[in-house]
């Protein structure tokens, strides 16, 4: 072990990921100045009901609108599940509050405010600051030029001996290739510029995507549409059928092609005349003012090579991520990662050797590869890695394994089993689970959990 140290730390992002590690990186006792380009805390939580003019956002010179809510958008996961474990997210009664069990987006937007005042977290924040760009300079320090977002101009560099990329991943979309769609006189968008559903009245409107923003518009759009068509690959060629309990919601496999005329066709030789499709397909990772000389690239959508979703192995632990993974209940995960950052920038945690943690990142892509998963997967923790090996985990496993590095207590079993139940409550009642549910004993036995932390 090295005697403890204190570094002068950049955190690129104030959203929940920058909030946490701002925190536990001043706890382990660095210094640290969080770069935020709004105004307020929130990254992805700040809900606008501006869009971005390129419907689709692909246009690299537009004006990037940051957050992807809808106005409807509730949380799929119970506040009891996706709360950090350090500030347990328990109703509060006072103002406006929503007291849901899966409440709305307002709610969460609050609760990380609450996070930065509980602690000091603001005091760190330079507020309405763009980071251009971060680089090495030559005696293995990190630069960061960074400007007022009015200002305009080259900005200013500072030097600091780490950095931590806690940007998010909900800004940039990905979009479905669909053949013939460049001569397809419908409107293309991508949900990252859906608001609400009155745009879609009386439209005709196939929705690509099975996940869950797609779920949830698709279900709103109807209410006002004359024709929902979901799309999805999860949807076999042979398979038509109208979504339960709607008259007007279809699922089908993916499109194949589009068509001057208007129409869209499908495997299965329908052929639907449209008048919008929207691209409910998720993002891509975006770190336009990283710098690395070419060692952390973006590939199909892998960052690598990291060892663990978070160091780059000939950069560790100078530079970090916070916040990569996806299909997890992101929160208390942001706080494992970054009680991790934190204790090997000072010396109290180990990390291998840069050829370990080489290894270890290429043993975890080739059983990515031999398994059949695709690169774009690489980041997910869902089901489709049931696979343990070389590094290959599911997300109470991975945050498990951090907590033992940092020797820090493991996710609590309450929290895997209200998890696992919200997860099956979902699938059987897609339409109604946030409002009904069974797991009332978990519900206690988190409760009485918090009790404990909140006397402390």
């Amino acid at each position: 072990m090295s005697p403890v140290t204190t570094c002068d730390v950049a955190v690129i992002g104030a959203g929940a990921a920058g909030l946490v590690a701002g925190h536990h990186l001043r706890r382990e006792g660095h210094k640290v100045i969080i770069f935020e380009k709004q105004s307020q805390v929130g990254g992805t939580w700040i809900y606008t009901n501006k869009t971005e003019p390129d419907s689709l956002s692909l246009d690299p010179n537009r004006p990037v609108t940051h957050s992807s809510l809808y106005l409807s958008l509730r949380t799929n996961l119970p506040r009891e599940v996706m709360g950090f474990k350090e500030y347990p997210f328990v109703v509060k009664k006072t103002g406006q509050r929503d007291e849901r069990r899966f409440p709305g987006h307002g709610e969460v937007f609050e609760y990380l405010q609450d996070y930065g005042s509980e602690f000091g977290v603001y005091e760190m924040i330079r507020f309405d600051t763009e980071v251009i760009r971060v680089w090495r300079d030559g005696n293995g320090k990190w630069k960061v030029r960074s400007r007022k977002v009015k200002s305009g101009g080259e900005g200013v560099s500072e030097v600091f001996d780490a950095v931590v990329v806690c940007n998010g991943h909900y800004t940039e979309p990905r979009i479905a290739y669909i053949p013939g769609v460049d001569r397809w006189p419908g409107k293309q968008i991508h949900s990252h510029n859906y608001r609400v559903p009155e745009p879609y009245r009386n439209k005709v409107v196939i929705l690509i995507g099975s996940s869950a923003s797609a779920v949830d518009i698709s279900r709103e759009i109807a209410s006002v549409a004359k024709e929902v068509h979901i799309a999805s690959r999860s949807t076999s060629n042979e398979e038509t059928a109208t979504l339960p309990g709607y008259d007007n919601i279809w699922l089908r496999p993916m499109m194949e092609n589009a068509y001057e005329d208007g129409t869209i066709s499908f495997p299965n030789g329908v052929k639907i005349s449209a008048d919008i499709i929207l691209h409910c397909t998720g993002y891509k990772y975006h770190f336009p003012f990283l710098d690395t000389e070419g060692i952390v690239t973006v590939d199909d959508n892998r960052v690598g090579p990291l060892y663990k979703h978070v160091f780059p192995p000939s950069l560790a632990p100078w530079l970090s991520f916070v916040g990569l993974p996806w299909k997890v209940v992101p929160f208390p995960q942001f706080e494992f990662q970054s009680q991790w950052i934190a204790g090997t920038l000072s010396g109290r945690i180990s990390l291998p050797s840069p050829d370990e943690m080489t290894k270890d990142a290429e043993a975890f892509y080739s059983s990515l590869q031999s398994s059949g998963i695709p690169k774009r997967y690489t980041h997910n923790m869902d089901g489709i890695q049931a696979i343990y090996m070389a590094g290959l985990f599911l997300q109470f496993d991975y945050n498990d394994w951090i907590s033992t590095q940092c020797g820090s207590p493991k996710t609590e079993e309450w929290r895997k089993k209200m998890y696992s139940a919200t997860s099956l409550n979902r699938k059987a009642r897609p339409e109604t689970y946030r409002d009904e549910w069974e797991d009332d004993d978990l519900v206690f036995e988190a409760y009485q959990d918090f009790a404990k932390k909140i006397s402390k």
